[in-house]
Protein backbone atom coordinates (compact mmCIF):
# COMPACT_ATOMS: atom_id res chain seq x y z
CA UNK A 1 0.00 0.00 0.00
CA UNK A 2 1.20 3.42 -0.88
CA UNK A 3 -0.15 7.08 -1.11
CA UNK A 4 0.46 9.43 -3.35
CA UNK A 5 -1.57 12.80 -4.86
CA UNK A 6 -2.01 12.36 -8.95
CA UNK A 7 -1.10 14.96 -10.98
CA UNK A 8 -3.61 16.63 -13.30
CA UNK A 9 -3.58 19.14 -15.82
CA UNK A 10 -5.45 22.37 -15.48
CA UNK A 11 -7.34 24.21 -18.57
CA UNK A 12 -4.35 26.24 -19.10
CA UNK A 13 -2.31 22.67 -19.37
CA UNK A 14 -0.62 23.58 -16.30
CA UNK A 15 0.35 20.47 -14.15
CA UNK A 16 -0.59 20.07 -10.59
CA UNK A 17 -1.70 17.97 -7.98
CA UNK A 18 -5.02 17.42 -6.31
CA UNK A 19 -5.71 18.23 -3.01
CA UNK A 20 -6.55 15.19 -1.60
CA UNK A 21 -4.06 11.88 -1.17
CA UNK A 22 -5.01 8.73 -2.35
CA UNK A 23 -4.58 5.24 -1.71
CA UNK A 24 -3.31 2.30 -4.01
CA UNK A 25 -3.65 -1.50 -2.07
CA UNK A 26 -3.92 -4.41 -3.54
CA UNK A 27 -7.19 -6.20 -2.65
CA UNK A 28 -8.16 -10.37 -1.62
CA UNK A 29 -7.76 -11.25 -5.41
CA UNK A 30 -4.57 -9.26 -5.72
CA UNK A 31 -5.83 -6.51 -8.25
CA UNK A 32 -4.50 -2.73 -7.78
CA UNK A 33 -7.47 -0.62 -6.14
CA UNK A 34 -7.79 3.21 -5.38
CA UNK A 35 -9.18 4.99 -2.83
CA UNK A 36 -9.78 8.64 -2.25
CA UNK A 37 -7.96 9.21 1.05
CA UNK A 38 -7.75 12.82 3.06
CA UNK A 39 -5.79 16.06 1.94
CA UNK A 40 -3.60 15.49 5.13
CA UNK A 41 -1.05 12.45 4.37
CA UNK A 42 -1.50 10.83 8.24
CA UNK A 43 -5.02 10.45 8.24
CA UNK A 44 -4.92 8.67 4.55
CA UNK A 45 -2.13 6.55 5.52
CA UNK A 46 -4.48 5.18 9.01
CA UNK A 47 -6.90 4.30 6.22
CA UNK A 48 -5.39 2.89 3.88
CA UNK A 49 -4.33 0.58 7.19
CA UNK A 50 -7.45 -0.30 7.89
CA UNK A 51 -8.50 -1.13 4.13
CA UNK A 52 -5.41 -3.70 4.03
CA UNK A 53 -6.80 -5.18 7.55
CA UNK A 54 -10.11 -5.73 5.91
CA UNK A 55 -8.13 -7.28 2.42
CA UNK A 56 -6.45 -9.66 4.75
CA UNK A 57 -9.77 -10.81 6.65
CA UNK A 58 -11.33 -11.35 3.48
CA UNK A 59 -8.42 -13.49 2.40
CA UNK A 60 -8.43 -15.68 5.81
CA UNK A 61 -12.45 -15.59 5.66
CA UNK A 62 -12.72 -14.35 8.68
CA UNK A 63 -15.25 -11.60 9.85
CA UNK A 64 -14.05 -8.22 10.84
CA UNK A 65 -13.01 -7.79 14.26
CA UNK A 66 -15.04 -5.70 16.63
CA UNK A 67 -12.70 -2.74 16.03
CA UNK A 68 -13.03 -2.65 12.34
CA UNK A 69 -16.94 -3.06 12.62
CA UNK A 70 -17.18 -0.19 14.43
CA UNK A 71 -14.89 1.68 11.85
CA UNK A 72 -17.52 0.22 9.29
CA UNK A 73 -20.39 1.82 10.87
CA UNK A 74 -18.91 5.02 10.79
CA UNK A 75 -17.13 5.13 7.41
CA UNK A 76 -18.68 6.83 4.51
CA UNK A 77 -20.92 5.23 2.83
CA UNK A 78 -19.48 5.81 -0.84
CA UNK A 79 -16.46 4.11 0.82
CA UNK A 80 -18.32 1.50 1.88
CA UNK A 81 -20.15 1.23 -1.31
CA UNK A 82 -17.25 1.11 -2.88
CA UNK A 83 -15.25 -1.58 -0.61
CA UNK A 84 -18.74 -4.09 -1.30
CA UNK A 85 -18.27 -3.48 -5.26
CA UNK A 86 -14.79 -4.19 -5.29
CA UNK A 87 -15.57 -7.51 -2.93
CA UNK A 88 -13.12 -6.56 -0.07
CA UNK A 89 -16.52 -6.34 1.94
CA UNK A 90 -19.20 -7.95 2.06
CA UNK A 91 -22.73 -6.97 1.17
CA UNK A 92 -24.03 -8.16 4.27
CA UNK A 93 -21.21 -6.59 6.03
CA UNK A 94 -22.44 -3.28 4.57
CA UNK A 95 -25.68 -3.69 6.59
CA UNK A 96 -23.66 -3.32 10.27
CA UNK A 97 -23.75 0.37 8.85
CA UNK A 98 -27.21 0.74 9.10
CA UNK A 99 -29.18 2.04 11.68
CA UNK A 100 -29.89 -0.19 14.48
CA UNK A 101 -33.82 0.36 13.68
CA UNK A 102 -33.40 -0.94 10.31
CA UNK A 103 -31.35 -4.17 11.13
CA UNK A 104 -34.61 -5.20 13.29
CA UNK A 105 -36.77 -4.23 10.39
CA UNK A 106 -34.58 -6.92 8.41
CA UNK A 107 -34.86 -9.39 11.43
CA UNK A 108 -39.00 -8.77 11.38
CA UNK A 109 -39.47 -9.76 7.57
CA UNK A 110 -36.71 -12.89 8.47
CA UNK A 111 -39.13 -14.12 10.85
CA UNK A 112 -42.00 -13.36 8.59
CA UNK A 113 -39.98 -15.71 6.09
CA UNK A 114 -39.55 -18.15 8.60
CA UNK A 115 -43.09 -18.64 9.12
CA UNK A 116 -43.19 -17.68 12.69
CA UNK A 117 -46.43 -16.66 14.46
CA UNK A 118 -47.72 -12.70 14.55
CA UNK A 119 -47.92 -12.89 17.96
CA UNK A 120 -44.67 -14.17 18.38
CA UNK A 121 -43.08 -11.47 15.82
CA UNK A 122 -45.37 -8.73 17.87
CA UNK A 123 -43.83 -9.84 21.01
CA UNK A 124 -39.99 -10.38 20.02
CA UNK A 125 -40.38 -7.16 18.05
CA UNK A 126 -41.62 -5.01 20.70
CA UNK A 127 -38.77 -6.80 23.16
CA UNK A 128 -36.00 -5.77 21.19
CA UNK A 129 -37.46 -2.42 21.05
CA UNK A 130 -37.82 -1.61 24.37
CA UNK A 131 -34.65 -2.56 25.01
CA UNK A 132 -33.22 -0.85 22.19
CA UNK A 133 -35.07 2.55 23.09
CA UNK A 134 -34.42 2.28 27.01
CA UNK A 135 -30.22 1.85 26.52
CA UNK A 136 -29.67 4.66 23.84
CA UNK A 137 -28.71 2.12 20.83
CA UNK A 138 -28.66 3.71 17.51
CA UNK A 139 -26.49 1.44 15.83
CA UNK A 140 -25.66 -2.39 16.02
CA UNK A 141 -21.97 -1.70 17.52
CA UNK A 142 -24.05 0.78 20.27
CA UNK A 143 -24.97 -2.74 22.18
CA UNK A 144 -23.52 -3.40 25.54
CA UNK A 145 -23.88 -6.01 27.85
CA UNK A 146 -23.21 -3.47 30.37
CA UNK A 147 -25.75 -1.23 29.56
CA UNK A 148 -28.48 -4.03 28.92
CA UNK A 149 -27.81 -5.81 32.62
CA UNK A 150 -28.32 -2.40 33.99
CA UNK A 151 -31.76 -1.34 32.01
CA UNK A 152 -33.33 -4.73 32.71
CA UNK A 153 -32.28 -4.45 36.53
CA UNK A 154 -33.79 -0.60 36.17
CA UNK A 155 -37.02 -1.95 34.89
CA UNK A 156 -37.37 -4.87 37.55
CA UNK A 157 -36.81 -2.31 40.14
CA UNK A 158 -39.53 -0.19 39.07
CA UNK A 159 -41.64 0.59 42.32
CA UNK A 160 -45.02 0.93 40.08
CA UNK A 161 -45.08 -1.09 36.87
CA UNK A 162 -41.57 -3.16 37.46
CA UNK A 163 -41.21 -6.11 35.52
CA UNK A 164 -40.62 -9.97 36.90
CA UNK A 165 -38.08 -12.05 36.37
CA UNK A 166 -39.64 -14.17 33.62
CA UNK A 167 -40.14 -10.86 31.25
CA UNK A 168 -37.11 -9.65 32.18
CA UNK A 169 -35.59 -12.88 30.65
CA UNK A 170 -38.40 -12.93 27.26
CA UNK A 171 -36.51 -9.47 26.76
CA UNK A 172 -33.19 -10.87 27.23
CA UNK A 173 -33.62 -13.93 25.06
CA UNK A 174 -35.46 -11.86 22.44
CA UNK A 175 -32.38 -9.40 22.18
CA UNK A 176 -30.21 -12.83 21.84
CA UNK A 177 -32.14 -14.42 19.35
CA UNK A 178 -31.64 -11.12 17.26
CA UNK A 179 -27.90 -10.93 18.01
CA UNK A 180 -27.42 -14.50 17.04
CA UNK A 181 -29.53 -14.03 13.31
CA UNK A 182 -27.17 -10.76 12.74
CA UNK A 183 -24.24 -13.77 13.11
CA UNK A 184 -25.97 -16.19 11.10
CA UNK A 185 -26.91 -12.83 8.27
CA UNK A 186 -23.13 -12.55 8.46
CA UNK A 187 -23.85 -8.83 9.47
CA UNK A 188 -22.01 -9.06 12.57
CA UNK A 189 -18.37 -11.43 14.09
CA UNK A 190 -19.81 -12.33 17.32
CA UNK A 191 -23.06 -11.30 20.02
CA UNK A 192 -22.02 -8.45 22.34
CA UNK A 193 -24.11 -10.15 24.60
CA UNK A 194 -23.51 -13.78 24.20
CA UNK A 195 -22.32 -13.75 27.92
CA UNK A 196 -25.16 -12.67 29.37
CA UNK A 197 -27.85 -15.33 31.11
CA UNK A 198 -31.71 -15.23 32.60
CA UNK A 199 -32.17 -15.11 36.05
CA UNK A 200 -33.90 -18.07 38.40
CA UNK A 201 -37.82 -17.24 37.96
CA UNK A 202 -38.34 -19.34 40.55
CA UNK A 203 -36.66 -17.12 42.82
CA UNK A 204 -38.74 -14.10 41.75
CA UNK A 205 -41.80 -13.90 44.05
CA UNK A 206 -42.99 -10.40 42.68
CA UNK A 207 -46.03 -12.17 41.09
CA UNK A 208 -47.50 -15.50 42.52
CA UNK A 209 -50.65 -16.20 41.09
CA UNK A 210 -53.41 -17.97 43.12
CA UNK A 211 -56.57 -20.31 41.41
CA UNK A 212 -60.30 -18.76 41.77
CA UNK A 213 -62.93 -21.26 43.51
CA UNK A 214 -65.81 -22.22 42.19
CA UNK A 215 -67.86 -19.31 43.67
CA UNK A 216 -65.81 -16.80 42.09
CA UNK A 217 -66.02 -17.98 38.95
CA UNK A 218 -69.42 -18.68 38.77
CA UNK A 219 -69.76 -14.86 40.28
CA UNK A 220 -66.97 -13.83 37.72
CA UNK A 221 -68.77 -14.88 34.88
CA UNK A 222 -72.00 -13.95 35.39
CA UNK A 223 -71.23 -10.73 36.36
CA UNK A 224 -68.70 -10.20 32.95
CA UNK A 225 -71.45 -11.91 30.93
CA UNK A 226 -73.42 -8.73 31.40
CA UNK A 227 -71.19 -6.12 31.41
CA UNK A 228 -69.76 -3.68 29.14
CA UNK A 229 -67.91 -3.83 25.63
CA UNK A 230 -64.05 -3.16 27.18
CA UNK A 231 -60.97 -4.17 25.18
CA UNK A 232 -62.67 -4.68 22.00
CA UNK A 233 -65.21 -7.40 22.76
CA UNK A 234 -68.23 -7.81 24.40
CA UNK A 235 -68.58 -8.90 28.22
CA UNK A 236 -70.37 -12.22 26.82
CA UNK A 237 -67.70 -13.00 24.19
CA UNK A 238 -65.05 -12.09 27.33
CA UNK A 239 -67.20 -14.90 29.70
CA UNK A 240 -67.12 -17.37 27.14
CA UNK A 241 -63.14 -16.87 26.88
CA UNK A 242 -62.46 -16.72 30.52
CA UNK A 243 -64.95 -20.46 30.90
CA UNK A 244 -62.55 -21.88 28.13
CA UNK A 245 -59.54 -20.54 30.09
CA UNK A 246 -60.28 -21.86 33.23
CA UNK A 247 -61.89 -25.14 31.95
CA UNK A 248 -58.96 -26.07 29.54
CA UNK A 249 -55.94 -24.30 30.75
CA UNK A 250 -54.99 -23.01 27.47
CA UNK A 251 -52.43 -19.88 27.60
CA UNK A 252 -53.49 -16.68 26.42
CA UNK A 253 -51.28 -17.15 23.27
CA UNK A 254 -52.93 -20.45 22.65
CA UNK A 255 -56.45 -18.77 23.16
CA UNK A 256 -54.82 -15.66 20.79
CA UNK A 257 -54.56 -18.33 18.33
CA UNK A 258 -57.68 -20.11 18.24
CA UNK A 259 -59.71 -20.14 14.45
CA UNK A 260 -63.27 -21.67 14.12
CA UNK A 261 -61.61 -24.84 12.22
CA UNK A 262 -59.68 -25.77 16.03
CA UNK A 263 -63.16 -26.95 17.43
CA UNK A 264 -64.60 -30.14 16.81
CA UNK A 265 -67.87 -29.80 18.27
CA UNK A 266 -69.04 -33.56 17.18
CA UNK A 267 -65.70 -35.01 19.24
CA UNK A 268 -66.13 -32.30 22.13
CA UNK A 269 -62.35 -31.05 21.34
CA UNK A 270 -60.20 -27.95 20.65
CA UNK A 271 -57.00 -28.60 19.06
CA UNK A 272 -53.57 -25.77 19.60
CA UNK A 273 -51.20 -25.84 16.37
CA UNK A 274 -47.86 -26.76 17.12
CA UNK A 275 -46.77 -23.45 16.07
CA UNK A 276 -48.42 -21.80 19.08
CA UNK A 277 -48.11 -24.43 22.24
CA UNK A 278 -45.66 -23.62 24.31
CA UNK A 279 -44.04 -27.35 24.25
CA UNK A 280 -44.04 -27.00 20.39
CA UNK A 281 -46.66 -30.01 19.95
CA UNK A 282 -50.27 -30.07 18.60
CA UNK A 283 -52.04 -30.63 21.81
CA UNK A 284 -55.90 -31.78 21.90
CA UNK A 285 -58.36 -30.93 24.42
CA UNK A 286 -61.81 -32.21 25.59
CA UNK A 287 -64.30 -29.29 25.96
CA UNK A 288 -67.42 -29.59 28.53
CA UNK A 289 -70.71 -30.66 26.82
CA UNK A 290 -72.34 -27.62 27.98
CA UNK A 291 -69.02 -25.57 27.17
CA UNK A 292 -69.11 -26.88 23.94
CA UNK A 293 -72.82 -25.79 22.83
CA UNK A 294 -72.30 -22.42 24.01
CA UNK A 295 -69.30 -22.01 21.53
CA UNK A 296 -71.00 -23.60 18.71
CA UNK A 297 -73.76 -20.79 18.91
CA UNK A 298 -70.84 -18.46 19.29
CA UNK A 299 -68.95 -19.61 16.23
CA UNK A 300 -71.79 -19.88 13.97
CA UNK A 301 -71.71 -18.15 10.84
CA UNK A 302 -67.71 -17.72 11.54
CA UNK A 303 -65.44 -18.69 8.61
CA UNK A 304 -63.21 -21.75 9.71
CA UNK A 305 -60.09 -19.97 9.14
CA UNK A 306 -61.54 -16.63 11.64
CA UNK A 307 -60.17 -15.57 14.27
CA UNK A 308 -62.23 -17.09 17.33
CA UNK A 309 -61.73 -14.58 20.05
CA UNK A 310 -60.01 -10.84 19.49
CA UNK A 311 -57.81 -10.95 22.53
CA UNK A 312 -56.18 -7.84 23.65
CA UNK A 313 -52.56 -7.81 24.59
CA UNK A 314 -53.17 -6.62 27.74
CA UNK A 315 -55.59 -9.64 28.82
CA UNK A 316 -54.62 -9.13 32.28
CA UNK A 317 -55.75 -5.42 32.49
CA UNK A 318 -59.00 -6.57 30.81
CA UNK A 319 -59.52 -9.08 33.22
CA UNK A 320 -58.76 -7.44 36.43
CA UNK A 321 -61.62 -4.82 34.88
CA UNK A 322 -63.90 -7.51 34.87
CA UNK A 323 -62.71 -9.19 38.30
CA UNK A 324 -63.46 -5.62 39.83
CA UNK A 325 -66.66 -5.80 38.64
CA UNK A 326 -67.76 -8.82 40.39
CA UNK A 327 -66.30 -7.70 43.85
CA UNK A 328 -63.53 -10.24 43.48
CA UNK A 329 -59.84 -9.18 44.82
CA UNK A 330 -57.19 -9.16 42.18
CA UNK A 331 -54.50 -9.58 44.84
CA UNK A 332 -55.74 -11.51 47.83
CA UNK A 333 -54.84 -11.27 51.65
CA UNK A 334 -51.65 -13.54 50.83
CA UNK A 335 -50.50 -11.09 48.62
CA UNK A 336 -51.37 -13.66 45.07
CA UNK A 337 -52.34 -12.63 41.80
CA UNK A 338 -55.35 -13.24 40.08
CA UNK A 339 -54.38 -12.15 36.77
CA UNK A 340 -55.29 -13.90 33.07
CA UNK A 341 -52.58 -16.91 33.68
CA UNK A 342 -54.36 -17.11 36.99
CA UNK A 343 -57.59 -18.83 34.92
CA UNK A 344 -54.46 -21.67 34.25
CA UNK A 345 -53.81 -22.15 37.54
CA UNK A 346 -57.55 -22.16 37.98
CA UNK A 347 -57.92 -25.05 35.81
CA UNK A 348 -55.15 -27.31 37.60
CA UNK A 349 -56.72 -26.44 40.85
CA UNK A 350 -60.04 -27.12 40.60
CA UNK A 351 -58.98 -30.30 38.89
CA UNK A 352 -57.29 -31.42 42.41
CA UNK A 353 -60.45 -30.36 44.11
CA UNK A 354 -62.56 -32.48 42.23
CA UNK A 355 -60.34 -35.73 42.44
CA UNK A 356 -58.94 -35.84 39.47
CA UNK A 357 -55.91 -38.54 39.31
CA UNK A 358 -52.66 -36.16 39.16
CA UNK A 359 -51.34 -37.96 35.78
CA UNK A 360 -54.14 -36.89 34.27
CA UNK A 361 -54.46 -33.21 35.79
CA UNK A 362 -50.95 -33.20 34.22
CA UNK A 363 -51.72 -34.19 30.69
CA UNK A 364 -54.63 -32.47 30.73
CA UNK A 365 -51.94 -28.93 31.50
CA UNK A 366 -49.72 -30.61 29.09
CA UNK A 367 -47.06 -29.99 31.84
CA UNK A 368 -43.68 -31.73 31.69
CA UNK A 369 -43.67 -33.30 35.15
CA UNK A 370 -45.90 -34.05 37.80
CA UNK A 371 -44.39 -31.82 39.92
CA UNK A 372 -44.62 -28.85 38.00
CA UNK A 373 -48.01 -29.63 37.83
CA UNK A 374 -49.16 -30.51 41.68
CA UNK A 375 -46.22 -27.70 42.90
CA UNK A 376 -47.30 -24.41 40.96
CA UNK A 377 -50.25 -24.66 39.36
CA UNK A 378 -52.24 -26.29 42.28
CA UNK A 379 -53.63 -24.29 45.52
CA UNK A 380 -55.72 -24.83 47.82
CA UNK A 381 -59.17 -23.15 48.07
CA UNK A 382 -60.71 -20.84 50.69
CA UNK A 383 -62.35 -23.74 53.42
CA UNK A 384 -60.47 -27.08 51.74
CA UNK A 385 -58.55 -27.13 54.81
CA UNK A 386 -61.04 -26.75 57.30
CA UNK A 387 -62.88 -29.81 55.66
CA UNK A 388 -59.70 -31.97 55.11
CA UNK A 389 -59.41 -31.71 58.58
CA UNK A 390 -62.90 -32.30 59.58
CA UNK A 391 -63.09 -35.18 57.30
CA UNK A 392 -60.47 -37.32 59.71
CA UNK A 393 -61.77 -39.78 62.36
CA UNK A 394 -63.48 -38.20 65.45
CA UNK A 395 -60.97 -39.27 67.88
CA UNK A 396 -62.98 -37.82 70.28
CA UNK A 397 -66.24 -39.13 70.45
CA UNK A 398 -64.64 -42.53 69.95
CA UNK A 399 -62.64 -42.61 73.04
CA UNK A 400 -65.82 -41.38 74.82
CA UNK A 401 -67.41 -44.36 73.68
CA UNK A 402 -65.06 -46.92 75.23
CA UNK A 403 -65.75 -45.07 78.33
CA UNK A 404 -68.90 -45.40 78.24
CA UNK A 405 -68.78 -49.18 77.51
CA UNK A 406 -66.40 -49.64 79.87
CA UNK A 407 -68.39 -47.66 82.38
CA UNK A 408 -71.68 -50.09 81.63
Amino acid sequence: MFVFKPMYKDKSGKVKKVKKFWIETKDHLGRAQRFAGFSDRTQTLKLGEKIDKLVVRKKNNEPPDDELSNWIVSMDSDLRNRLVKVGILAPDRANIGKALSENVEDYRKSLEARNRSGQYIKETMSAVKIIAAGCGFSYWTDISAVKVEAYLKELRDKKEGGIGYRRSNAYLTALKMFANWMIEQGRSGESPIRHLKGLNAKLDQRHQRRGLGPDEIRRLLVTTKAGPFRFGMTGATRALLYRLAAESGLRRSELHSLKTSSFDFENLTVTVSAAYSKNKKESTLPLRRDTALELKQYLAGKLPTEQAFNTPYRTADMLKEDLKDAKIDYQDAAGRYADFHCLRHTCGTLLAAAGVHPKTAQSIMRHSTIELTMGIYTHTLVGQEAQAVESLPDFGASESKQTLVKAG
